[in-house]
């Protein structure tokens, strides 16, 4: 009898320790997952992979696009162009693109990622260089943000790249 009595009153207290974290945790205002770190936030502008869409159309040279509805079409190589299609599922993933035009910023990748691989890019643990003739300088793109950086060895890129490597789009 003790012990059927020792067993419901740990029932009760256990639950009534659940219930409590609950409420606790419901009412925790931290920022946890907050969008604090290097590089400007830009506009959610969706991130839906669409099948029977036509092509993404490009954006602007200088303005690679860090969010926005696309064709799911994987990168398979870097440092060649990419379409906004691939650098969208690129970042959707959670992979870093470090835009440029001229001397590629080599030594980002393989500091943070290792030499291109498409399956590490698949898995979005990949930073690719992306060649994006007419860009002036050198931009370092994640999932709805942007670094523009001072040239390519500038050390703000691989803060960005370690900070935002593997944090794609919220479905992504």
């Amino acid at each position: 009898m003790k012990t059927l009595y020792a067993l419901a009153i740990a029932g009760l207290a256990a639950g009534a320790c659940l219930v409590l974290i609950m409420i606790l945790a419901n009412r925790d205002s931290s920022q946890v997952q907050g969008t604090t770190g290097p590089g400007t936030l830009e506009p959610d502008r969706g991130s839906q992979r669409v099948t029977d869409a036509p092509q993404t159309p490009a954006s602007p040279a200088d303005e690679p696009p860090t969010s926005g509805p696309h064709r799911a079409e994987p990168v398979q190589a870097d440092r060649n162009e990419l379409s906004d299609d691939q650098i969208l599922e690129a970042l959707a993933l959670g992979n870093v693109v470090i835009a440029y035009d001229g001397d590629p910023p080599a030594a980002v990748q393989e500091e943070v990622s290792g030499p291109f691989d498409p399956e590490l890019a698949a898995a979005g643990q990949a930073v690719i260089l992306a060649k994006r003739p007419g860009l002036e300088g050198v931009q370092a793109l994640a999932w709805r943000r942007r670094l523009v950086a001072s040239g390519p060895d500038d050390p703000k890129l691989q803060e960005f790249a370690e900070a935002w490597l593997g944090q794609g789009a919220p479905d992504g």
